[in-house]
């Protein structure tokens, strides 16, 4: 049985990018737009522009000049954990309550701290 309607043929609405039946051939899927072209609704992608840009800003700030930034001690003391959700919680409980401070500049903050964990976790 194989019929391009069966589990042993041709997924349906998929053609092959080339006419040969070869080893290793590519499908292309005409159901779902490939991800280049993903229309983000909320400009996630901007937003992670602007994320990446202040991560890299803060590598220029005095803490960052010496051999090892605090939070790299604070990792090597197996504390990273802690530090990162502590530093998430202040500054998720700060949001939009320090005068003079951007609402944004708490949210850069957390998210930073977040993807700093995401190196602990290893996932």
């Amino acid at each position: 049985m194989n019929n391009k309607d069966s589990c042993g043929g041709t997924p349906v609405g998929w053609i092959p990018k080339s006419t040969k039946m070869e080893q290793g051939m590519e499908w292309v899927d005409n159901y779902n737009p490939p991800l280049k072209d993903i229309r983000y609704k909320f400009n996630e992608k901007e937003k992670i522009n602007k994320v990446l840009k202040y991560i890299t800003s803060t590598y220029d700030k005095h803490y960052a000049k010496g051999a090892k930034q605090a939070t790299e001690t604070i990792q090597d003391a197996g504390y990273l954990e802690g530090f990162c959700l502590g530093n998430i919680i202040k500054y998720a409980q700060r949001y939009g309550k320090k005068e003079g401070e951007a609402r944004n500049h708490n949210l850069m903050k957390i998210i930073h701290y977040a993807v700093i964990l995401m190196d602990k976790e290893h996932d």
